[in-house]
């Protein structure tokens, strides 16, 4: 026990408390490790806290599916994906070949980098000009790792994930302000 306080006029309690914080947390440290306290238990226990929603939430759980996922077809035409992606409000739409399986990713960006050259590529067939190798998730992928995904491209981070099955078919797509939403952020 402290005989002195740091406080000056002996009133507040400091010195106290900080040893008080200081013995709290070598105990939790200790008892941790004896009990093989791991991430996932604390997120277990805390599911509602940041680090229980990073360790927990999954893609499947953010993804945007079904009707509300943009699909495009590649042999449909720029102007075909603009309406799609302008009809779902993602920004972008996952591309399939003629058996449904996922081939690529239109985005806006693409679309207006396109304008700014001529228009006339408006005509032009979706799998001439999409990503035809773009960052792809998995839906049992941590939320928290699609972020990592979206952050880390280079040259610059990207706003949209396709989501795909192991057969390459478009399940869904995660945007990031779904992540910013659930509070992966």
């Amino acid at each position: 026990m402290w005989r002195k306080e740091a406080c000056p006029l002996g009133l507040a309690p400091t010195a106290s408390t900080t040893a008080t914080l200081a013995m709290g947390d070598a105990l939790a440290v200790a008892l941790m490790s004896v009990r093989n306290f791991t991430s996932q238990d604390f997120a277990l226990f805390h599911p509602g806290g940041a680090l229980g929603r990073r360790l927990l939430l999954k893609v499947s759980n953010v993804m945007h599916t079904g009707d509300d996922n943009p699909i495009v077809e590649k042999d449909k035409t720029a102007k075909d994906a603009l309406f799609i992606m302008t009809d779902k409000g993602l920004g972008a739409a996952s591309v399939i070949d003629e058996n449904g399986k996922f081939v690529g990713l239109i985005t806006d960006g693409i679309i207006r980098r396109a304008l700014a050259k001529d228009y006339k590529f408006m005509d032009e067939a979706v799998g001439n000009i999409m990503f035809d190798q773009p960052l792809t998730i998995t839906q049992d992928a941590l939320a928290a790792s699609a972020l990592s995904v979206m952050e880390k491209h280079k040259p610059r981070p990207v706003t949209v994930l396709p989501v795909i099955d192991a057969d390459k078919n478009p399940i869904g797509i995660v945007h990031l302000t779904d992540l910013l939403r659930q509070g992966v952020v």
